[in-house]
């Protein structure tokens, strides 16, 4: 089988995927009545979670956009789902941490999460097993994203 049609499938498939995830979140948040947060944002809380971070190592842990944090972490501080604060160590970078408001939006979404987690394999026949061969497989695009950046290849 060629190749070809297989990897620019795959690429679709990321991307909608993602889209879809947003839109389950977006979903979430509407069911709950928060309509200050957006799904970009929801999941953003849920990534940083109990820890405190820049928003350099969000875009390094979470893969976001820079600008695209930024401007994120500005807003979720205006609508006091962050407090943030200069770092002690480098004065130029500014650590975030959840406010209580905050947590609950992350609690949101775990829990979605975990309504997932309990239906995933009975309503959408993905197994434990399949999701560590895809999340292998993933691992391994992304490493080889990553090789022809790093190398120019």
């Amino acid at each position: 089988m060629e190749l070809r049609p297989l990897y620019l499938e795959t690429l679709n498939r990321i991307e909608r995927l993602h889209r879809q995830l947003l839109d389950v979140i977006k979903d979430e948040l509407e069911r709950v009545r928060i309509r200050d947060v957006n799904s970009v944002q929801a999941l953003l809380l849920f990534n940083i979670g109990d820890a405190e971070m820049t928003a350099g190592e969000l875009r390094t842990r979470g893969h976001y956009l820079g600008s695209n944090v930024s401007y994120n972490l500005k807003k979720l501080v205006d609508m006091g789902y962050i407090n943030h604060a200069r770092s002690e160590v480098d004065r130029r970078s500014v650590r975030v941490r959840l406010t209580e408001k905050g947590r609950v939006v992350h609690k949101l979404c775990s829990s979605l999460f975990d309504r997932h987690t309990l239906s995933v394999d009975k309503v959408g026949g993905v197994d434990a097993g399949t999701f560590n061969g895809l999340n292998d497989s993933l691992r391994r695009l992304e490493r080889f994203w990553a090789d022809q950046i790093r190398f120019r290849l």
